[in-house]
């Protein structure tokens, strides 16, 4: 498998199945679960801090597009359906159509792009794979704020109050998390593979 188009589960799972892309998805949703029980409510707003951001940068780029992308899908189905993944515990299509969709749509919308961008070797770098947290960051909070305007009909100030002031120190340590250590992964790897 050349390194110039391979994500990093493809490094090391050159020969996915069907049932190990199932387990990946299966274990991506388990995981992104968890992350976003990892919540803390802000006073005055409808939108907590969660891990899920962090789960994203993680998912999308070491799953690729389609993986990554297939993943956070299922998990926003398998909330919708019932099943308690969402902050908190919660559930229902209430959290999709609400005041929290648009972050979940941006997140989906992420997925695919990080992916597409680790596919491109993006994540490999320091140099590259932090802008590439930091866009898919962008792409997130674009949407969330967008959908948290028009569904809560409040002006700007309290939107960016509201649903982007809280999150930024929180978000800047999980665009580091992400961006530093998928470079030092792929080093172990390519050391591995060579």
């Amino acid at each position: 498998m050349s390194l110039a188009t391979s994500t990093l589960r493809d490094s090391l799972f050159p020969r996915s199945t069907v049932l190990t892309r199932t387990l990946f998805v299966a274990g991506g949703v388990i995981f992104l679960s968890a992350l976003a029980q990892v919540a803390l409510p802000i006073p005055g707003s409808p939108v907590p801090i969660t891990g899920q951001t962090l789960g994203v940068l993680l998912l999308a780029t070491s799953y690729g597009a389609t993986l990554g992308t297939t993943t956070f899908a299922v998990y926003l189905l398998a909330g919708i359906a019932g099943a308690p993944i969402f902050a908190n515990g919660s559930f229902g299509i209430e959290k999709v159509v609400g005041a929290t969709g648009g972050y979940l749509v941006g997140m989906l919308v992420a997925s695919s792009l990080l992916g597409y961008m680790a596919q491109r070797r993006l994540d490999q770098k320091f140099i590259t794979a932090l802008p590439s947290m930091l866009l898919g960051n962008v792409i997130i909070f674009s949407f969330g704020l967008l959908w948290l305007h028009q569904y809560t009909g409040k002006d700007w100030s309290w939107t960016i109050g509201a649903g982007l002031t809280p999150f930024i120190f929180g978000e800047v340590l999980k665009i580091a998390i992400a961006g530093t250590s998928l470079p030092i992964l792929w080093r172990f790897v390519q050391k591995k593979i060579s």
